[in-house]
């Protein structure tokens, strides 16, 4: 049950580091961006679809209200991503976007890539999830 059948002859060589950084807000690898998630439900569960609300700033705390977001998601330790193809499908034009077509498959760690596109930046602001 929940076992990656793909890789299971491979042993995993990506593995969380020790200070894994778990927090539900992130600022992007650049610093232009800070992004906040909330994910419906609050408990992530496993191979159930579920939605995220994503508020979106500037480093500086300003709202971002049109940004381009794409989403990705991985699992490093099984060379593998989500089995669905998440998208923005409202702008609730406060720096919130509701993010729909989430599922992880499986339990373990999780990488959640959102790429924001805004002011004429684009940066990626990455969460990590330990899923049970």
């Amino acid at each position: 049950k929940g076992e990656c059948k793909c890789h299971a002859a491979t042993e995993a060589k990506t593995k969380p580091s020790t200070d894994a950084d778990y927090a539900k807000t992130m600022k992007s690898k650049d610093g232009g961006f800070k992004a906040t998630y909330s994910s419906v439900p609050e408990a992530i569960p496993v191979n159930k679809m579920l939605s995220w609300k994503l508020k979106v700033e500037t480093a500086d705390g300003q709202v971002v209200k049109d940004a381009e977001i794409t989403v990705t998601g991985d699992m490093p330790e099984h060379g593998h991503g989500l089995p669905t193809e998440p998208k923005v499908t409202k702008n609730f034009g406060d720096g919130t976007y509701l993010v729909e077509g989430i599922k992880f498959s499986m339990p373990g760690w999780w990488i959640m890539n959102f790429t924001i596109k805004a002011g004429g930046k684009t940066e990626t602001v990455t969460f990590n999830l330990q899923l049970k």
